[in-house]
């Protein structure tokens, strides 16, 4: 386990004292962070694939992909 220090809201620490026992703190605020990181996941996950499914972005993009193969990036260099 990892010491992070970090500032809450005083409403948010005065509840945290109220409702969860001291030995149980660390638990808590980790299975908060995790659920949250969880959800953030989801979402950028479900952005991915609406990205992936948007066929106007996609056939512009396929439009780029012909400049960017034109020939004008060389792996090699010019000397």
């Amino acid at each position: 386990m990892t010491n992070v220090r970090f500032s809450l809201p005083e409403e948010i620490v005065h509840s945290l004292k109220q409702l969860v026992p001291p030995d149980q703190h660390d638990q808590f605020v980790a299975d908060a962070i995790r659920h949250a990181l969880e959800l953030q996941e989801q979402a950028l996950y479900e952005c991915a694939l609406a990205v992936e499914r948007d066929e106007a972005l996609n056939a512009e993009l396929d439009d780029w992909q012909i400049i960017l193969t034109d020939g004008i990036w060389r792996t090699t260099s010019c000397r």
